[in-house]
């Protein structure tokens, strides 16, 4: 494993990290949890993504149980969770958000379900229209002067809203968020490479990306269409294959055909190289894997090698059949 800051932070994270989007408390019970975080611990991942709404709290208490039944000692990993949609079905209006009232007692309900006594990262999972930025501030700063987080920061926030928490949070002395964790892959590229671009050097941003393989476009399986066991098939992951998918002059599916096919040529599996170019960007603190499966993870974690073994050629042909 390689390790990598924060952004200007002092936190070394590694460079592959594990989440539980879309897996823990849905797919994925304790069990298979505990083998998953075991495998991903034993091959030096230190950073565990969680959030508020994955499956309304479950995957939070999934992940919490599972380090705990592994007796992960606190100070050799970090753990996050992330604030915005709530954690129950159809959220009151104090249930989600980024008022102060959600903010603090979503982190107390996420420290519980986690089981630890503070969170590492704490992400504002989507801008609030109807909490001032100000307020979001206040609460977060509040929480790291009470220890119950380390490090706070954005989840698909624009740059302008990431400004002005910094701009605030200078003008009152406060903590400033340390992170952003946007969508990034080799078909959804534009807001880490263009829009956040001067913030890595003017803010001191670290990035946590999520989606490196594009929900699973990028691995090559939904090349012949969406079978109804695969995610994009089922049928509560319709907003998702429509997010994934995109409009049809994208055209992701047929740029996603073609990446396996170099892919297969170079003679390497599209899953971890689509992984490996994504930490090709220097700017990426870490890229957060998915996986229902030990072997899955074990396949993906075959991207640190391929950073360095596909060579410039090969890089040149990953670009040229992706390119918008």
């Amino acid at each position: 494993m390689q390790y990598r800051r924060l952004g200007s932070s002092g936190l070394q994270i590694s460079a592959l990290s594990f989440g539980a989007w879309v897996t823990f408390g849905a797919q994925v019970g304790r069990d298979t949890a505990r083998e998953l975080i075991a495998a991903a611990w034993d091959h030096g991942i230190n950073f565990f993504d969680n959030a508020e709404s994955y499956a309304n709290g479950e995957a939070e208490r999934v992940m919490g149980e599972a380090i705990a039944d592994l007796r992960l000692p606190r100070d050799g990993y970090c753990v996050s969770s992330k604030v915005f949609f709530g954690a129950h079905e159809q959220p009151r209006p104090t249930q989600k958000g980024l008022s102060r009232k959600h903010v603090t007692e979503a982190c107390h309900e996420a420290l519980r379900r986690l089981r630890v006594d503070h969170l590492d990262l704490y992400f504002c999972h989507r801008p609030d229209p109807d909490a001032p930025v100000e307020e979001t501030v206040w609460a977060m700063d509040a929480l790291i002067r009470q220890g119950k987080v380390l490090y706070w920061g954005t989840s698909e926030w624009p740059a302008a809203s990431i400004r002005e928490a910094h701009k605030l949070a200078r003008a009152h002395h406060l903590h400033a968020p340390s992170m952003e964790q946007p969508q990034y892959n080799l078909l959804h590229r534009e807001r880490v490479e263009l829009e956040y671009a001067p913030l890595y050097a003017e803010l001191g941003l670290g990035i946590t990306i999520w989606s490196p393989l594009a929900s699973g476009l990028l691995t090559g399986k939904y090349s012949a269409g969406f079978d109804g066991e695969s995610r994009l098939g089922h049928a509560d992951k319709q907003w998702l294959r429509r997010v994934a998918v995109g409009s049809s002059e994208q055209r992701r599916l047929e740029r996603a055909a073609a990446f396996a096919a170099v892919a297969r040529e170079l003679g390497v599996a599209p899953a971890p190289l689509a992984i490996a170019w994504c930490l090709r960007n220097p700017h990426v603190s870490s890229a957060i894997l998915g996986a229902s499966r030990v072997e899955q993870l074990l396949q993906n974690l075959q991207a640190l090698e391929l950073v360095e073994r596909v060579d410039e050629a090969g890089w040149q042909r990953v670009e040229a059949v992706t390119a918008g």
